[in-house]
């Protein structure tokens, strides 16, 4: 029999909750060690970026976006003193069918603190007096795509000043800004923002404070009561009709909407070996789901997307938009060693059932 991922409670475990905030960009960089949504990603090893074909969608094949990043160093490993999870998606509606994981993607990557590109010591909190901030270069050397701030090998054949990780995202900054910049119009500005990106924050967390026992046992209580009552207005053969995980999924999304109404503005629940918040009883993801590490251990829950980060992306369209219940990462229990490189671990994206209204 399968069971689901992390069976224990989670509310045995702390749970860390991520918000939004508004950042300086220098806050948002590389030496800053951020978490964060949207913009270009800060990379933390300079060598080693995923490559393109790592990025690709698995649907559409093209190049996924970077969505956010989660600053997640484990104490007492010296190998993971600095840690940072990166997620991508791809911005295309189309791919996001019913509990379909395929467009997202997600890489592990970690240093220790002694190494090759950051000092011994802590950044400073003191706004620096120069920031020095190239979005197509790294420290490293390596160039990076002008649009989307991923590994750039593709360089502009007219005047080779720019880069990109492929022809389709070369296409997309051509017909916004660049033609104008070949031609000599227009200035280049490589620390611009663009319309294809995804709206830049900073990602703040703080612990979750559950209320009382005996009060949310109450809040419980009452929507039992309220199902209960719902079903006995119903004739008895709608209630036969009834499939018995239509109640299953009635509660879970309930328990969903009262454990986040306690902080409706959170976008992300961090809790490293602790077990997701479910939106639905349909596709739970049970351990037999979860492909083990490269290295050969087990992967564990680390975090999940919450589907109020939407709302903050600006991705609704009258036609179709980009949607979820929410997403979960699994990642290396031992968060084994890859050195510089970028590790990709799991995710899983979960779907609001019919039922959830």
């Amino acid at each position: 029999m399968a069971t689901n991922v992390n069976k224990e409670s989670e509310s045995n475990s702390e749970v860390t909750l991520g918000f939004l905030d508004e950042a300086e960009s220098w806050q948002l960089l590389s030496n800053q060690f951020p978490s964060k949504v949207g913009g270009r990603p800060a990379w933390l090893s300079q060598v080693d970026l995923p490559t393109l074909p790592e990025l690709l969608c698995e649907k559409c094949k093209l190049p996924t976006v970077f969505l956010l990043q989660v600053y997640a160093p484990i104490p007492g490993y010296d190998r993971c003193f600095h840690r940072t999870l990166f997620v991508f998606c791809c911005k295309t509606p189309a791919c996001y069918t019913r509990n379909d994981s395929k467009c997202f993607k997600v890489f592990r990557c970690q240093l220790p603190r002694i190494n090759e590109f950051y000092p011994f010591d802590p950044p400073s909190d003191e706004v620096p007096e120069h920031v020095l901030e190239d979005h197509q270069v790294l420290g490293s050397g390596l160039k990076l795509c002008r649009l989307c701030g991923c590994l750039g090998q593709k360089a502009c054949s007219r005047c080779h000043s720019v880069t990109y990780c492929c022809k389709e995202h070369q296409t997309i900054d051509w017909k916004n800004r660049h033609k104008k910049e070949c031609a000599n119009e227009v200035s280049p500005s490589s620390a611009e923002l663009n319309s294809f990106l995804f709206p830049e924050w900073e990602l703040v967390t703080e612990p979750e404070e559950l209320p009382a026992k005996d009060e949310e046992a109450h809040k419980f209580q009452n929507l039992d009561q309220e199902h209960t009552a719902l079903y006995n207005d119903l004739e008895n053969s709608e209630l036969e009709s009834m499939a018995l995980h239509e109640t299953q999924d009635f509660k879970v999304f309930q328990r969903f909407k009262e454990r986040i109404g306690n902080e409706p503005e959170q976008v992300l629940r961090y809790c490293k070996g602790g077990s997701p918040l479910w939106v639905s009883v349909e596709h739970v993801l049970n351990e037999g789901d979860i492909p083990k590490c490269s290295c050969g251990a087990k992967r564990i829950f680390e975090f999940q997307i919450m589907p109020q980060l939407l709302n903050h992306l600006k991705v609704d369209r009258t036609d179709a938009c980009i949607d979820w219940g929410t997403v979960v990462i699994c990642t290396c229990a031992e968060s084994c060693d890859q050195d510089t490189k970028y590790s990709a671990e799991f995710i899983w994206k979960q779907d609001f059932s019919d039922l959830a209204v």
